[in-house]
């Protein structure tokens, strides 16, 4: 399949202390945008009864976040060819402060969708334009390795969310605790302006400029690798759940629906972001080690995930606190894995493309996770409004049946998995050795 070992690119530049430093500052600016993007995830309780709102209209503030992010996928990855990793961040940045300052002082349900859609549309400059400066600071062989230390690191901003966030916003007020994470934006957006370079050489040489026919090529050469369709689909059925669990729901199922109290609520939380960044080094190495295997990794973890909430919602009663921590730990493994879709558009794609194909790759996670953010809530708004809650909105049953739709968009991706990466094989003309040899092989060489 393309991104085969005949296709890596093992040119590129010799890391340094300042490649090092350029990608610490980036990390830096995605850290802040994943503490912006995950930081309503906690507050939803809250957000309940500062905007006397129903399930559906609180999950609307994340889904439509997701949309702008999503939405604005394809045009961020055109425009980071074209301006720079470092504008496009900053511009993130500046927009995250400005969306968390609004949401601070909003008081309605309008105005908090205002400031939440700012900051969808800021976060969706950042992860894509962090990604195009690892090609042009460190060697090709890293950049799978760089990709997951990128994406391990970045998660450690749910942990500020799910924690320091979460204790100022239960012991202080609303206002000041969002403005302080407006605060956040704006120290990375100072950072990246002052220091940030796209290259080693300064600034990153732009496509040239042919308007929206040139646009319309590069997204039409992009789209037609099987390599880049094969990693829509990954990220699509890999980090959906822990999106959504992260992001809207998981809070509210833990506290009211499961019977955690907030302290352990937030330790499971955190969990997950732990496990994140524990596995992400396991699966680039695994990336470097079989690259023809990175299909085969994302419908193991694909499956191990449903398992997981099979295993929950079929429980009966509550789950114990053991089988919760078992789900948060499959779901955090869920994120890593959804890198290997940015692994196939990196090595199917011309370095020219490597910003619009991520782009494309990178819509396919934050679709599912919308459709299943507004799905769970427009569920229990209905079993609420026929009777079944009996006035639990966020009761266990009801919570049950929401959870349990995520199942079918686990099941679609797998299969659109399966159809794009034969079809990707096909075209590479390659076929893969059963991998229990591959594996038993390569224990026997390292015995000798």
């Amino acid at each position: 399949m393309p991104g085969g070992p005949g296709h890596m690119r093992e040119n590129g530049p010799v890391s340094s202390v300042r490649s090092w430093v350029m990608w610490g500052i980036g990390v830096f600016a995605y850290l802040v945008a994943v503490t912006q993007r995950t930081s309503f995830g906690v507050a939803g309780l809250e957000a309940t009864d500062r905007f006397h709102a129903s399930a559906a209209a609180i999950s609307a503030f994340s889904v439509l976040q997701l949309l702008v992010y999503a939405g604005l996928q394809i045009p961020v990855g055109v425009l980071v060819d074209r301006l720079g990793p470092r504008n496009m961040i900053a511009m993130g940045a500046f927009l995250m402060f400005l969306g968390q300052a609004q949401l601070a002082a909003a008081d309605s349900v309008a105005a908090g969708v205002v400031g939440r859609v700012l900051v969808g549309a800021g976060d969706a400059a950042t992860f894509v334009s962090v990604l195009r400066l690892i090609p042009a600071w460190f060697p090709a062989r890293t950049v799978p390795l760089m990709t997951q230390f990128t994406g391990m690191v970045g998660q450690l901003g749910q942990l500020v969310s799910v924690i320091p966030f979460a204790l100022l916003l239960h012991s202080t007020a609303w206002t000041p605790a969002f403005l302080s994470l407006a605060a956040l934006s704006a120290l990375a957006c100072v950072l990246v302006v002052a220091l940030l370079r796209d290259t080693p050489q300064g600034r990153a040489r732009s496509q040239s400029s042919g308007g929206l026919r040139q646009i319309g090529h590069a997204l039409a050469e992009s789209w037609r690798e099987p390599g880049t369709r094969l990693g829509l689909w990954s990220h699509f059925t890999t980090p959906f759940a822990g999106t959504v669990f992260a992001m809207a729901w998981g809070y509210p199922f833990l506290i009211s629906a499961e019977g955690l109290d907030r302290g352990t609520a937030s330790a499971v939380m955190s969990l997950f972001v732990l496990v994140a960044m524990v596995s992400g080094p396991f699966f680039g190495r695994f990336v470097s080690l079989y690259p023809v295997r990175r299909s085969s990794m994302v419908l193991l973890v694909s499956l191990v995930t449903g398992a997981g909430w099979l295993a929950v919602l079929l429980w009966p009663g509550r789950a114990p606190l053991w089988l919760l921590i078992t789900l948060v730990v499959v779901m955090g493994i869920g994120g890593p894995a959804s890198m290997i879709g940015f692994d196939f558009a990196r090595t199917s794609n011309p370095v020219e493309r490597i910003g619009t194909a991520t782009g494309i790759v990178n819509v396919g996670g934050f679709v599912a996770a919308l459709l299943s953010m507004y799905v769970i809530g427009l569920v229990l708004d209905l079993l609420n409004a026929s009777g079944f809650s009996r006035g639990e909105l966020y009761g266990l049953e009801p919570f049950r049946i929401a959870m349990s739709t995520q199942l079918l968009f686990l099941l679609v991706g797998m299969i659109a998995v399966a159809v794009v990466r034969r079809r990707a094989r096909q075209a590479a003309g390659i076929t893969p050795r059963p991998l229990a040899r591959v594996l038993w092989e390569r224990s026997r060489r390292g015995n000798r």
